[in-house]
């Protein structure tokens, strides 16, 4: 079993083919296997592959399974780096070796037969035995692989024995950014050997007839039927010309069905007519270039790892579907092919990418780097191999992926060479060829918005070679990685799409990532790298998601889904404005309904009945009451009818725009204020009316964020340098002024003379009301952003409810707002928390006019008004817990509620990996004046307030 150390990617198998279900006898082998781990492969159970083997005392495992996710060994995390020495191709000695055993019956009229042994997917590598028979061994651990069985399959009882090493040469090719778990973690199948063995589906769409062609190579001769297009049992393999077909796209999967028979063998097929090309420096699918709003997606369910079910799989498609994803990039692997086969149905884009990355080599600066190894030559092109042939006939495959961050080297080369004479139907994408020498697209991760800009004029930093260099400025731009998913964010997503609009080159990308990778926990919750006492880990890095790990959208997603929303609404002046940002699809299939809100209650409401299909339409604005409020018209893009994606009335799009200004704040006869309502060591107020409160006082500190840990100089590492987590308070004087009580601070950090001037400017107005003013003035170098600049106070525990007018239901941010659309919402202080996996700041609702916090007893409670707006944030514990905790679970309610009131945040960015907070966004040190009003709520919580539009998360 010498070959786990070995460059050969395998042995005895049969050569790789697509995967499809025949109507011949299969033998479903997935159940509980009877297991064993051995620390290393030389300390298996002598004779454990042997039919009269005593595995009475082995254990038992589920298969798929990972064996770390069932108390065998530990998980472990990296994103970048090996988890053992750079010694290629020799794995470890420490070497876990799982140990499997499974029987089952045959019928005897099958036993002459023979059969096929098929594994979808098994980590890292593994040998095979029938009966005491050995059958052969394989690396590639998300791919297939297939064994014949004939010679060893027996009438009755069989024993099936398969070893599995944690580590093979192969793992030195397997450095992606996910766990590493291992075990059978795919079906595994026992096959009646097939009459008609492969096959290949060439459907091509021709967009200026309408017209399609279908040809099916097969191994065999074979017939097909396809009823709807009129072709019952014609030789496959001759071109059949259709005069007019429906084709496939992501936004109409228009499949037919279909099928291949031969020798009383049937293969049910479904195909998709589509043309794809790059032409004239785009990317094209049936003659129109397409845009990728794409996700990068890794397979993983918190309790299973990457052994996940078809209804995770279609709840993965369904949730980015409604959330207006139309693509994916299986990084950085192939997936389950059923996966693609529910792509092919719901539509879906897809780049599928080989199971390869040597990212680790970037750490010895490529030296020794397999890419660029002769060795490892055919170890590259059977992978290369093996997907292409398993997915060559799925039409949502539109592109081929070398793989991931591997460098560069004739092995990639020759994979692509390789793709290219196999299937000259589909481009190649491949990230590490930057000069684009054998990839059809540039494609780059995580650049600046500024080179994005660069590029989509086609004016990027050219290449020492000319010819190299006009080469790739005449290709498609696509970004396959962007906008990192860490946290809270990722920031500054409708600045790429902007640059995606302007410029016809840039033609999309695909956020990092789908899914946070948390492990169920019983203490932490989820666990993320660390946690399990890994030897060399990178943390959180692994919680990186749009969803979390329970597959809850994150406010990462629901900004993504209106960022890129296929129908952009605006509402302003006198009309509405409908653009179609479809590649393919009209209008027909959306209705328009509307509501007309005077702060926040809706006073009208209807449909617009004057949106004409396909072109751009300027309805005029319906009839609207005449509203002394604040007034905002909302439309809305929802299903007119049920899709196989989400049922009717799912909302796709929205806009908003205001029809009525904010009225001018009434001016309210002042009283004096009694100096008694503030700590006289302190100047902090301390109730408004019967309500005590403590404070509020300037803050300027916020829980980092990822993103604000991120980059080459992180600002976390900035703000705590310059103390801003750490601030102190210095009362310089209370005084009067008038009827007024003037407060004045001066906050500053231990080490350094940098300090902020804050004068409280309070007022009593009638009714009990406090208006309070405050100026903040820089004092000394303040030369980098702040966290926020705004006030912090404390209620008591009893407040538990939050009711407010402003931007919701969600949270937002300084770059990531897009998504909050002003209304009137309600909410517990618990639902105002966003259970980000690692603790961050969170829970900032924008642009709020007016807030409510209230307890049980009605009276009990805090109103607060902004001139005109402020940033709400309301949690049980305080930034400092928020700061010190690593997992949600840490996170204790204390006996009271903290309130931030902002008049701004910086941006998030997306530093975590890639750019930071562009200078829009970021918050910088300069004199700012800040206006508030708090009463005591002493009546019934505010009429019509709601818990947020319906249909935001589909």
């Amino acid at each position: 079993m010498s070959e786990y150390r070995d460059f050969s990617p395998g042995s005895g198998r049969r050569a790789p083919r697509a995967a499809f279900a025949s109507d011949a006898p299969r033998i479903d082998l997935n159940g509980v296997w009877r297991f064993h781990l051995a620390p290393a492969p030389g300390a298996a159970p002598e004779g454990s592959h042997l039919p009269g083997f005593d595995d009475s005392g082995w254990g038992e495992l589920p298969v798929p399974a990972h064996w770390q996710l069932h108390g065998h060994g530990r998980p472990a995390y990296t994103n970048v780096v090996y988890p053992f020495p750079l010694d290629a191709p020799h794995p470890p000695d420490e070497n876990p070796t799982g140990c499997y055993r499974r029987e089952f019956e045959l019928d005897p009229q099958r036993a002459g037969r023979g059969g096929v042994l098929r594994f979808e997917g098994v980590d890292s590598f593994f040998t095979v035995w029938l009966n005491g028979r050995e059958l052969g061994c394989s690396a590639g651990s998300r791919l297939p692989a297939e064994f014949d069985v004939t010679g060893a399959l027996r009438a009755g009882r069989n024993v099936l024995a398969i070893r599995v090493t944690q580590w093979s040469a192969g793992s030195y090719l397997e450095d992606q950014d996910m766990w590493w778990l291992s075990g059978i973690f795919r079906d595994v199948v026992l096959l009646e050997p097939p009459v008609l063995n492969d096959f290949f589906v060439h459907a091509d769409y021709d967009h200026t007839t309408g017209g399609g062609t279908v040809r099916i190579e097969t191994s065999v001769p074979a017939t097909l039927t396809l009823p709807e297009l009129g072709l019952h049992g014609v030789p496959s393999d001759e071109p059949h010309s259709i005069p007019a077909v429906e084709p496939w796209t992501a936004e109409t999967p228009r499949l037919y069905d279909a099928e291949l028979a031969t020798g009383g063998e049937r293969v049910a097929l479904r195909i998709g007519f589509r043309t794809v090309r790059v032409e004239d420096g785009l990317l094209t699918v049936n003659g129109r270039p397409i845009r990728f709003r794409g996700v990068n997606r890794h397979e993983w369910h918190p309790e299973t790892g990457r052994a996940v079910s078809e209804e995770t799989m279609r709840a993965d498609i369904l949730l980015m579907k409604r959330h207006n994803v139309n693509a994916v990039r299986t990084s950085h692997y192939p997936p389950h092919p059923r996966f693609l086969e529910l792509c092919d149905e719901l539509g879906l884009w897809v780049v599928a990418e080989c199971d390869l990355e040597t990212h680790g080599y970037f750490f010895v600066d490529w030296r020794g780097n397999p890419s660029a190894d002769p060795r490892w030559r055919e170890a590259y092109l059977d992978r290369m191999r093996r997907m292409v042939e398993r997915d060559k006939n799925r039409p949502s495959v539109i592109m081929w992926s070398l793989g991931n961050e591997s460098g560069t080297g004739d092995n990639l080369r020759a994979m692509a060479e390789w793709t290219r004479e196999r299937d000259p139907s589909r481009p190649i994408h491949y990230e590490h060829d930057h000069d684009s020498t054998y990839a059809d697209v540039y494609s780059l991760m995580y650049p600046p918005v500024d080179e994005v800009d660069r590029i989509g004029r086609r004016e990027e930093e050219p290449l020492a070679d000319t010819a190299a260099d006009a080469h790739r400025r005449a290709l498609p731009f696509v970004l396959c990685e962007y906008a990192h998913a860490m946290g809270n964010g990722p920031g500054g997503l409708s600045d790429y799409e902007e640059l995606f609009d302007r410029h016809p080159r840039c033609q999309g990308g695909f956020v990092w990532e789908w899914i946070d990778h948390g492990i169920v926990h019983p203490e932490h919750g989820h666990a993320y790298g660390g946690d399990f006492d890994e030897e060399v880990h990178d943390g959180n890095f692994v919680i990186d998601g749009l969803v979390f790990p329970d597959r809850t959208p994150s406010p990462g997603l629901i900004e993504y889904k209106k960022v890129i929303e296929p129908v952009r609404i605006s509402v302003g002046g006198d009309a509405i404005r409908i653009e179609n940002r479809h590649d393919f699809r009209d209008l027909s299939h959306l209705a328009f309904p509307w509501t007309c809100e005077e702060e926040g209650v809706v006073v009208a409401e209807g449909v617009l009945e004057d949106v004409t299909p396909g072109e751009v339409p300027l309805p005029k604005l319906p009839e609207l009451p005449e509203n002394a409020g604040e007034t905002w018209l909302t439309v809305r893009a929802v299903l007119a009818a049920a899709e196989p994606w989400a049922p009717a009335g799912h909302e796709v799009a929205w806009g908003q725009g205001r029809v009525r200004p904010v009225p001018a704040r009434p001016r309210r006869p002042r009283r004096d204020l009694d100096l008694d309502a503030f700590d006289p060591l302190t100047g902090r107020l301390r109730a408004v009316g019967g309500l005590a409160v403590a404070g509020p006082r300037l803050d300027l500190w916020r829980a980092p964020t990822d993103n604000d840990r991120g980059g080459p100089l992180p600002d976390e590492r900035v703000w705590r340098g310059a103390g801003l987590d750490r601030l102190r308070h210095r009362l310089v004087g209370i005084e009067r002024d008038g009827g007024d009580v003037v407060v004045r601070t001066r906050v500053a950090a231990a080490g350094h003379d940098r300090a902020m001037s804050a004068t409280y400017r309070w007022s009593a107005e009638e009714g009990g009301r406090l208006r309070l003013e405050l100026g903040v003035e820089p004092e000394g170098e303040w030369n980098f952003a702040l966290p926020r600049l705004g006030l912090r106070m404390e209620l008591p525990s009893g407040i538990d409810r939050v009711a407010w007018y402003g931007g919701g239901p969600g949270e937002a941010y300084a770059d990531s707002r897009q998504a909050a659309r002003i209304g009137r919402y309600a909410m517990t202080v618990e639902e105002m928390q966003i259970p980000y996996v690692f603790p961050q700041e969170n829970g900032n609702r924008m642009d709020v006019r007016w807030a409510e916090l209230t307890g049980g007893d009605p009276g009990h409670g805090l109103r607060i008004e902004g001139e005109p707006v402020f940033g709400l944030t309301v949690r049980r514990w305080t930034s400092e817990d928020l700061d010190a905790a690593r997992h949600h679970a840490e996170l204790v309610p204390r006996e009271a509620v903290y309130v931030n009131l902002d008049l701004a945040q910086n941006g998030l960015g997306t530093a975590s990996c890639g750019p930071g907070v562009l200078p829009a966004y970021r918050l910088t040190a300069r004199p700012a004046t800040f206006a508030l009003t708090f009463a005591q709520v002493t009546g019934q919580r505010s009429r019509g307030a709601m818990p947020g539009m319906p249909g935001t998360a589909g």
